[in-house]
């Protein structure tokens, strides 16, 4: 599986999948009263997903931020600057292993809202896939702010075939978001960036299913905790508003597929006579000097199935089944300190 660009951490998944999140909500008057819209034309979802592909590869080209700036927002935003930043301090000459990527075979699912902002998925191949490996689907989610805007794209989350749910559709093939406060699900969209931070620092709540990116991230944290001659002590905290607000799309069991995100604080302390090592894309983005210490900031995005309320458990995996299941998980480094 490939990365978007350094320093990109894909977490490994049941097979190293990742993944990643944004909001919708708002109201647009026509003739006086809220009108139900789709989001999106078919045509501008395929042109977006065109525009955000063409911005990219130049910007990955050059390692230059600005060249996609305007097609990326929250959480895949955040990532992709901070890593063509540092790129362009690394390799100031432009990225000489650059590869074209190519997201073809795109579905996209569409809802119906009322309103600013507007949002849709599209769910896609790449080209990075290796030929004997497992078909992964890129799944980016795009978001627009209001009809003078570009779409952006705010969340991408990179999943097997299997992962991707079947969408909640109307009889004209439209799908339904969810509002961040929604009590129609087991977890509202809008608790989940909290309740994640949470649980990654306590094991609490208990609603999250086991996986790479639940108890398995806490376990290797805790391995790696304490290491000879160096300590790692981390603090998550909650993302929810803005850029960042959460995003979700109801799935046909009647749950929701959501995207969230997460801010993380990872401070790496040396004993005596040891200093942290930093590599050449931290460095780039780093203030101060490494002399015992050093924090790195990261963003991290998830994707998850969330159950209804009420219903079978995420996937619908039965009235015992967790609440939240992690699907997925892309984390970057946007910031350090040392000291």
């Amino acid at each position: 599986m490939s990365r978007l660009r350094r320093p990109i951490r894909a977490a490994a998944g049941l097979a190293t999948a990742v993944a990643l999140s944004l909001t919708a909500g708002g109201c647009v008057t026509v003739h006086g009263e809220l009108a139900v819209l789709p989001a999106a034309k078919p045509s501008e979802a395929e042109k977006a997903l065109e525009d955000f592909t063409d911005a990219y590869n130049a910007a990955d080209k050059a390692y230059d931020p600005a060249l996609d700036a305007d097609r990326v927002t929250g959480a895949l935003g955040e990532i992709n600057q901070a890593g063509l930043k540092a790129g362009s301090v690394v390799s100031p000459n432009g990225n000489t292993r650059h590869q074209p990527l190519e997201l073809t075979d795109a579905k996209y699912t569409i809802p119906k809202k009322a309103g600013w902002p507007r949002w849709f998925i599209a769910d896609t191949t790449s080209n990075r896939n290796r030929p004997d490996g497992p078909k992964f689907r890129w799944v980016l989610a795009f978001v627009r702010n209001a009809p003078e805007e570009p779409w952006k794209c705010a969340y991408l989350t990179i999943l097997r075939p299997g992962d991707v749910p079947e969408f909640k559709k109307d009889a004209d093939g439209f799908a339904e978001s969810v509002e961040p406060d929604s009590e129609a699900l087991a977890v509202a969209p809008g608790d989940l960036s909290e309740e994640y931070a949470s649980f990654l620092k306590s094991g609490s709540p208990e609603h999250f299913a086991d996986g790479p990116h639940t108890d398995k991230w806490r376990e290797s944290r805790e391995e790696n905790g304490r290491l000879p001659g160096l300590t790692t002590q981390y603090v998550d905290e909650p993302l929810g508003d803005g850029d960042f607000a959460p995003l979700a799309m109801r799935t046909a069991d009647g749950g929701a597929m959501a995207f969230f995100a997460t801010r993380i604080y990872e401070r790496q302390t040396g004993a005596k006579g040891v200093r942290p090592e930093v590599s050449a894309d931290v460095k780039a983005l780093m203030k101060g000097e490494v002399k015992n210490s050093l924090t790195k900031n990261w963003i991290s995005s998830q994707a998850a199935l969330v159950a209804p309320n009420g219903g079978g458990g995420a996937g619908g995996g039965g009235t015992d089944a967790p609440a939240v299941d992690v699907k997925g998980r892309l984390q970057g480094v946007t910031g350090a300190t040392g000291s």
